[in-house]
């Protein structure tokens, strides 16, 4: 139970990775808010933790309101008595080419991805001084061998890359560490795109050295729960992917 007496909020913790990463902080012992904009998901996450004998805690946000995000670290502080992990994984994915994404799906992926995920740093900040972890969600799409269709979805990741980096110079030294992980997992999002395009998808899996996709809690959520444990304290800044091996990263 590395995690235990640590408090962790996960966005978008309804389903898929999120929902994994929430499982698997859990299982370590970590009190965990989950947060998303579908409140019967979230309590559907907190029953699945509960059930094991974890303590979770369902917060409904809006992860493009301001508003909404301060509310949220407030209830979260309010409710556990402390924050001390943020894994920032909600995100609305603008995919298409080009000349097919348009200004406002773009600007929804900017405002749910880096624009969220620097809302959320900033106001979690006060409260993860000393022993706080933030993990970062991007992607492998600005890795990818071939970036058509791709290029808006890897503009707001890799925004995120670089808003992680920072804090992880800026903040290192008030005893935060910031990372970034790259997965591939068995998401909704994931599943549905590889049953619409089989095709691109069956070209995928073979791209990746070990030849299938990962488990959203046992593959992404244990390694996150890694990650935020002290036998990674000195990891610091870094992207790390979660794809079996597809993307180097540099």
């Amino acid at each position: 139970m590395q995690l235990a007496n640590k408090v962790a909020l996960v966005t978008g913790a309804g389903q898929g990775v999120g929902q994994g990463i929430a499982l698997a902080l859990a299982a370590e012992g970590a009190r965990v808010a989950v947060t998303g904009r579908t409140l019967s998901k979230l309590e559907t996450t907190c029953e699945m933790i509960e059930e094991r004998g974890g303590q979770a805690l369902a917060v409904e946000c809006q992860v493009k309101s301001l508003e909404s995000l301060a509310a949220c670290v407030d209830a979260v502080v309010s409710h556990f008595g402390g924050l001390q992990i943020l894994v920032n994984n909600a995100q609305e994915v603008p995919l298409g080419t080009l000349e097919q994404v348009t200004d406002e799906a773009f600007t929804a992926g900017f405002e749910s991805g880096p624009l969220a995920t620097l809302r959320m740093m900033k106001l979690c900040y006060p409260h993860l001084k000393g022993e706080g972890v933030i993990i970062n969600l991007a992607s492998s799409a600005g890795k990818r061998w071939d970036m058509s269709g791709y290029g808006a979805y890897a503009a707001t990741k890799e925004a995120i890359r670089a808003l992680t980096r920072a804090a992880a110079c800026e903040w290192g030294c008030e005893g935060i560490r910031s990372n970034v992980i790259m997965p591939h997992a068995k998401s909704p999002g994931l599943a549905w795109w590889m049953d619409n395009n089989p095709d691109e998808a069956a070209e995928f899996v073979a791209r990746i050295p070990q030849r299938r996709v990962g488990d959203c809690e046992q593959d992404i959520g244990r390694f996150v729960a890694l990650l935020c444990g002290e036998g990674s304290a000195y990891v610091n800044g870094q992207t790390i992917g979660l794809d079996g091996g597809q993307a180097l990263i540099s």
